[in-house]
């Protein structure tokens, strides 16, 4: 056939049966019918009818239908026909609806290609006009998985179309609202699909996630705008459109929400890598919403993946900046606050463990800069350095005393116990205690504070174990009153178990104290146990920690309340008698005042003894007791107003240069109180015993100057004032005999030999030992015969221990021993017929 121009054959058949109708296949014609001369016209609706029946009676013929949709909707999309494109989408939607079938896959798949022409064209009607059919489609539930389709190009266009940045707000606003609804679209239709859980591999959770969220950014824009300095603007949706940040809030939710168990980190890894790259942690404001809005929307079983995720970005960020990492711990506070509630899982300590770390690291990054400062940095940075590390440091403490707080009493005591040990004590290895360590040690012991607060433990060995309460004391011993503080109100925490400490505030004469309708129960069995093993070492800490010469008004505060909640809580009819005892060896102290304490700290003992004999005898109930307190109290206000707390601690109180022991009516009185309670019930005669403070803990130090900052221990107390009772000779002898190096020489006179020659009056100094012995063992506390029975037995194990190391040598070799004398080694032989063998090895 001849050619001629560009006019062949081919072209020539190809015309002939694009005009012939009847040559054309049936799906084609019903499809052609449905597009009307004037796209203005719309779909026809009758054609459709016909075209959606066809499909539904030969459901084989839809992916070739869908084929020829999408060459038709191709071809005007690049002729900028948009009236047939719209028509051709609505055509699309409609089969799509209608049509439930095996055969519907191949039909998607020219669907999905016809959505993704749509959304790769620049025109946001067009982008708009693909969203809204993904999202129907999204809508519909199919009856089988799909194996080959995969959604990777729509969850990158559409997470485009949320950053938009075209130039008409209102177009933007759209093309985004439109984005969020592609997202969604994809999360419902992959989410729940096993076969398409790619969706949440990180390359696609990193253009999901920060797509949300930066839309859900613009409404904390939104609400500055609002409410910040400036008149308030109206909202940009106030005339009923859709908010993007709540949609992209709601497609947030609903991801999280979809999150399974091996998901929840790569949900969670792009919202820190956001935060960082936006730097959102200060001020941390949309960090604490974002993470608020995960706790809520993820499953409670989840949460502890959240923490850590958390966590470990905190550890990564340990050298930036306060404020940020203060921001991330704040951050912490809000999802630790509502995963308390819940299940918390496996991160208990590893929470605390981490949040004690960085307390640490910030006290160290405190002093540097403090050191920094001082060697001629700024001092208005440094000083702002410090401040911003102070605000790090209450934020990790609030963080532990929230977590602390809402966790069950078990798991409570075992927190208390891991903070415990991080404390540095003297005798760890953390014993230079320098300005650091104490900065730690108070940081610590106010996040005991905020965790003990509120605990109720159903015995007081659950709460004050062995373990617990040793080191405790310890630092309760510490030179700095602050400390001291902390340690007593940890008490108050742990002791008070019926909320009454509220009404023991400030040390005063109560002169009513029924009215405070104070909550008390018997005294347990568990409970006499504990005071009778741990009683003693509770004494003996209140009692050296009551006469530390930087006591405050509110350290003895303080003891009044832990004396007053110990008779509340624990006291029986012995632990009466024994802190009544206690009461009156401070009034000794004080009299005596054998360390030459300040007046100030001496009146302050008497006003602690008359607060608390006050509140003890109405407790009691005892009415001569009650009656001696008070008539001490009268002679006191009109005589010595100064030994009572009302005075006392006022600014201007005028103290005496020492206190009269003449006068005994203004002191409370051993005999007067032993005959109050002479009745059934109290073993009043154990009152004439005078109160030893025992050693019962482990922390012993040896002789010599105790450095600033470590607990002052019983010896070192001991070498600072005479022997006050005959017991206290014991350890006298103990330190004498443990010396075997040093002989004792006593020069030898006549008036010696007389007095060994001479022996009448033997015979009475024995028996005056033997009875003095018998009311020793009769009337004195069992402490105090344990405590001596102990040191006896002490030092027989140290004599017999001498004995052995002179007796028990190696045997005599004949190939010599070594010996060292003046620096020189030295060989000794000893010849075998010059050995000594025992008999039993001769033969």
């Amino acid at each position: 056939v001849p050619q001629r121009g560009n006019f062949t054959f081919a072209s020539l058949s190809a015309g002939v049966c694009g005009c012939c109708g009847r040559c054309r296949p049936r799906y084609k014609r019903l499809v052609d019918n449905i597009f009307p001369e004037d796209p203005k016209d719309g779909l026809v609706k009758s054609d459709m009818e016909k075209l959606t029946f066809f499909a539904v009676s030969a459901p084989e013929k839809l992916d070739r239908i869908g084929e020829y949709l999408a060459e038709r909707l191709s071809r005007d999309v690049v002729r900028h026909r948009y009236g047939y494109v719209v028509i051709a989408m609505e055509a699309l939607d409609q089969l799509l609806m209608a049509c439930h079938s095996q055969s519907i896959k191949p039909f998607v798949e020219s669907f999905l290609h016809m959505v993704a022409k749509l959304l790769e064209s620049k025109e946001p009607d067009l982008q708009v006009l693909g969203t809204n059919s993904f999202v129907k489609f999204a809508n519909i539930e199919e009856d089988t998985p799909s194996y080959h389709r995969r959604y990777d190009f729509f969850v990158s266009q559409f997470s485009a179309m949320c950053h938009s940045t075209h130039e008409d707000p209102e177009t933007r606003t759209r093309i985004r609202i439109a984005g969020i609804k592609g997202l969604q679209g994809v999360v419902r239709k992959t989410v729940n699909d096993e076969l398409q859980a790619i969706i949440w591999e990180p390359q696609h959770m990193d253009k999901l996630i920060p797509s949300m969220l930066f839309n859900i950014g613009l409404q904390l824009i939104v609400k500055r705008l609002v409410c910040g300095s400036a008149p308030p603007s109206p909202s940009p949706w106030a005339g009923g459109e859709e908010n993007p940040a709540a949609l992209a809030e709601s497609c947030f939710r609903e991801l999280l929400g979809r999150a399974a168990y091996g998901n929840m980190n790569n949900a969670v890894r792009p919202v820190l890598v956001h935060l960082d790259n936006h730097r959102l942690w200060d001020p941390n404001e949309f960090a604490v919403s974002c993470f608020r809005i995960i706790m809520y929307s993820i499953q409670a079983q989840h949460s502890h993946h959240v923490i850590q995720q958390v966590l470990n970005h905190l550890d990564t960020h340990s050298k930036n900046t306060p404020r940020v990492r203060a921001g991330i711990v704040q951050v912490l506070l809000e999802t630790v606050a509502i995963a308390a509630k819940g299940s918390i899982g496996p991160t208990v300590l590893e929470v605390f463990n981490t949040l004690l770390k960085h307390l640490r690291m910030s006290v160290d990054f405190e002093l540097g800069e403090g050191s920094r400062r001082n060697s001629g940095t700024s001092l208005s940075s440094g000083r702002g350095k410090e401040n911003e590390e102070r605000i790090v440091q209450n934020a990790i403490i609030q963080t532990i005393g929230f977590f602390g707080g809402n966790l069950p009493d078990y798991q409570r005591a075992e927190v208390m116990m891991f903070i415990m040990g991080k404390v540095p004590v003297y005798g760890t290895p953390c014993h230079t205690l320098d300005t650091g360590t104490k900065r730690i040690q108070t940081m610590l012991l106010s996040s005991l504070i905020m965790v003990t607060s509120g605990f109720k433990c159903k015995t007081m060995s659950a709460g004050l174990p062995a373990a617990f309460l040793e080191p405790l004391c310890s630092i309760s011993l510490m030179e700095d009153s602050e400390l001291r503080q902390l340690v007593l109100e940890i008490l108050h925490n742990i002791i008070d178990r019926h909320d009454n400490r509220a009404k023991l505030r400030g040390i005063r004469i109560i002169p009513n104290v029924a009215a405070l309708k104070i909550k008390r129960e018997k005294i347990s069995k568990q409970d006499v146990v504990f005071m009778k093993k741990h009683g003693q070492q509770l004494y003996r800490h209140i009692y050296l920690g009551s006469k530390e010469e930087d006591n405050v008004q509110k350290n003895f505060e303080l003891l009044f309340t832990a004396l007053a909640l110990l008779t509340i809580e624990l006291a029986n009819e012995e632990v009466v008698i024994d802190l009544i005892r206690l009461s009156l060896a401070l009034q000794d102290m004080a009299l005596a005042n054998e360390e030459n304490m300040p007046m100030f700290i001496c009146c302050g003992i008497m006003a602690l003894v008359a607060a608390y004999l006050n509140f003890l005898s109405q407790m009691i109930a005892n009415p001569a007791f009650c009656q001696h307190v008070s008539k001490v109290i009268e002679l006191r206000n009109m005589d010595a107003p100064y030994l009572l707390p009302e005075h006392v601690f006022r600014e201007k109180c005028v103290l005496p240069e020492s206190l009269d022991r003449e006068d005994s009516g203004m002191y409370f009185q051993t005999t007067d109180i032993a005959d109050a309670l002479s009745g059934p019930g109290y073993n009043a005669e154990r009152l004439g015993v005078a109160y030893v403070p025992q050693v019962t803990g482990t922390h012993a130090s040896p002789p010599g100057r105790r450095p600033r900052g470590r607990p002052r221990t019983h010896e070192d107390r001991l070498t600072r004032r005479k022997s006050f009772v005959d017991t206290i000779s014991l350890q006298v002898d103990i330190l004498s005999n443990s010396l075997p190096d040093q002989v004792q020489t006593q020069e030898i006179t006549f008036e010696t030999l007389k007095k060994a020659i001479d022996t009448t009056g033997l015979e009475e100094q024995e028996r005056e030992k033997r009875r003095q012995v018998m009311e020793k063992f009769q009337k004195a506390p069992f402490e105090e015969i344990a405590a001596h029975c102990e040191s006896k037995a002490n030092m027989l194990h140290d004599r017999l221990a001498q004995i052995f190391e002179l007796t028990i040598r190696p045997p005599p070799s004949p190939s010599g021993t070594v010996t060292v004398t003046s620096g020189h080694t030295q060989y000794q032989s000893v010849p075998v017929y010059e050995m000594k063998f025992p008999d039993l090895c001769v033969y």
